[in-house]
């Protein structure tokens, strides 16, 4: 079955590209222009006013979404911003404690791996990192603030184990859990209703959620971090008329909220998860197309100088090898969009794929 009918202007725009890199910039689907323009519309018509819409009826809409995709018992929950890295930066601030001791995996991407060296190197944190597998055992040895680590590794693809015994771990007054999910939403079906109450959910819309750059959200557990050092104004939005004084914030997830922003992403992705309603397509539907591409290229097993090393659950393939810098080279020099880290090639799938990109993709391929 196609869904290429969805996403037509994003194809037309390159008819002779083989995209199969929805894990690093995924195409944008029809329904994103439509959202992008109700954005635009609404500038033009409201606009100071627009504000209004954007906070009574927009960001109230994406965080449903949010919460009925992740199982969280309460949307108000939800924080956005334009990136991870803001939200991660506000969640440190909120500790509360100086030098807070953080432990992570260490196949963190690269917002987290860059900003936590540098404030280890800077002395404002103590850094352990570990393999991925030992994470849930070191961090409930005890001696930590912080607990941080990706639901699926953006590099290996392989995918974090024991989220519920970390979140048993989890304190207002310390340690936090923040998982990093940008691999796993809208990639894998997830369910967080028995652990909303204990861990900070980070992730975005620019991978499978379809959405692109700019739309960003934090799952902020209630009692953790109610005020946030690094802040913005929009953390008190609804005191902005009142008399200034003091710093006070907003007592659900808007406590981590920044300041001015382009709001057209949330547009996006709320025009984007009207479309998938309306399609009937589910993560877990999603998924299963996925799945069956898939399977496709591994039966045909073509690149069997490199080891396969991601999670099956993971949306794309994660090859390890010598060969892999080559490889990509030569898929990109014949217009074919992988990705490469190192030397793992990561080869995605998506909605806008069927079958005969496959099987293209195998042809480029075949000795």
């Amino acid at each position: 079955m196609s869904f290429k009918h969805l996403f037509s202007r994003a194809l037309a725009a390159n008819p002779d590209r083989l995209h199969f890199a929805a894990h690093s910039h995924h195409l944008w689907p029809d329904a994103s222009w439509a959202g992008h323009g109700e954005a635009w519309d609404d500038a033009a018509r409201l606009a100071d006013h627009k504000w209004d819409r954007v906070f009574g009826e927009v960001i109230p809409e994406a965080q449903h979404h949010i919460a009925a995709e992740l199982a969280l018992p309460d949307p108000a929950t939800i924080a956005f911003a334009p990136n991870t890295h803001e939200l991660l930066v506000r969640i440190v601030s909120a500790l509360p404690m100086a030098c807070p001791r953080v432990l992570a995996s260490d196949g963190e991407f690269h917002s987290f791996r860059r900003q936590s060296l540098r404030w280890a190197e800077a002395g404002w944190i103590e850094l352990t990192t570990v393999p991925l597998d030992d994470v849930v055992a070191r961090a409930e040895a005890g001696g930590f603030d912080l607990i941080f680590a990706s639901q699926v590794q953006f590099n290996s693809g392989r995918v974090l184990e024991g989220l519920e015994r970390l979140a048993a771990l989890a304190r207002p007054d310390g340690p936090w859990v923040v998982i990093d999910g940008y691999h796993g939403f809208m990639a894998t079906p997830t369910d967080l209703s028995g652990i909303a109450d204990r861990v900070f959910y980070l992730s975005g819309g620019y991978k499978y959620a379809m959405a692109g750059e700019g739309v960003c959200f934090l799952h902020c557990p209630p009692g953790f971090g109610p005020r946030p050092e690094f802040t913005g104004w929009f953390a008190a939005f609804d005191d902005l008329a009142a008399k200034q004084g003091g710093v006070g914030y907003a007592p659900d997830g808007r406590r981590f909220l920044g300041s001015t922003f382009d709001p057209s992403a949330l547009y996006r992705f709320n025009a984007v998860q009207r479309m998938l309603a309306s399609e009937g397509l589910t993560t877990a539907a999603i998924s299963a197309h996925c799945d069956r591409l898939k399977a496709r290229f591994r039966a045909a097993d073509p690149l069997p100088e490199l080891a396969l090393i991601s999670d099956p659950r993971a949306r794309f393939l994660a090859f390890k090898g010598e060969a892999a810098p080559a490889l990509y080279a030569m898929l990109d020099s014949k217009g074919v969009v992988t990705d490469l880290r190192d030397d793992v090639l990561r080869i995605g799938f998506a909605l806008y794929q069927d079958e005969a990109d496959v099987d293209a993709l195998l042809a480029i391929l075949k000795p």
